[in-house]
C-alpha cells in the first residue's frame, strides 16, 4: 500500500506544493475566516472543525479524495502519493481537510504523514 503525504497550505502565502492530487478549498466551501470569532482560530479548534465539516459537499469531497488515493495506489510503480490541501490562508479549511483525510486513509491501512505548511503563519488580512 502506498505511503501518503498530505500538505495543508495557503495559496496567499506561497505557491501550491507539487502534488499528485490538489484539493482547492478556496471557492466552493465555507471559510471560517469570515467569522470574526473564528478568524484567529485554526483548523485544530473544534469550532472551526464543526464549521468546515458542516459545509455542504465537504464530506463528499473527502470520500472522493480517498477514492482518488485508492485509484493512484493501484498504479504499478506508486510508492508515495502526495495530496495538497489548500485554502486562502492555510489555517482553517485546509487543515481540517488534511487531518480528516489522514484519519480516513489511516483507517484504510495507509501510512500517512501530515504537514501543515502555513498553520503557524499570521492570519492573512483580506
Amino acid at each position: 500500500m502506498a505511503d501518503v503525504q498530505i500538505i495543508s497550505f495557503g495559496y496567499l502565502h506561497a505557491p501550491a506544493p507539487e502534488a499528485d492530487v490538489t484539493v482547492d478549498l478556496r471557492r466552493a466551501f465555507r471559510d471560517p475566516h469570515v467569522d470574526p470569532a473564528m478568524r484567529q482560530l485554526t483548523g485544530r479548534d473544534r469550532a472551526v472543525q464543526r464549521t468546515v465539516l458542516g459545509t455542504p459537499g465537504i464530506r463528499h469531497l473527502l470520500r472522493a479524495t480517498v477514492q482518488q488515493v485508492a485509484a493512484y495506489s493501484q498504479g504499478p510503480s506508486v510508492d508515495r502519493i502526495v495530496i495538497g490541501s489548500g485554502c486562502a490562508g492555510g489555517r482553517h479549511r485546509s487543515v481540517v481537510v488534511a487531518d480528516q483525510l489522514a484519519r480516513r486513509l489511516r483507517r484504510r491501512g495507509h501510512s500517512v504523514t501530515v504537514t501543515h505548511r502555513d498553520l503557524h503563519l499570521p492570519v492573512v488580512n483580506r
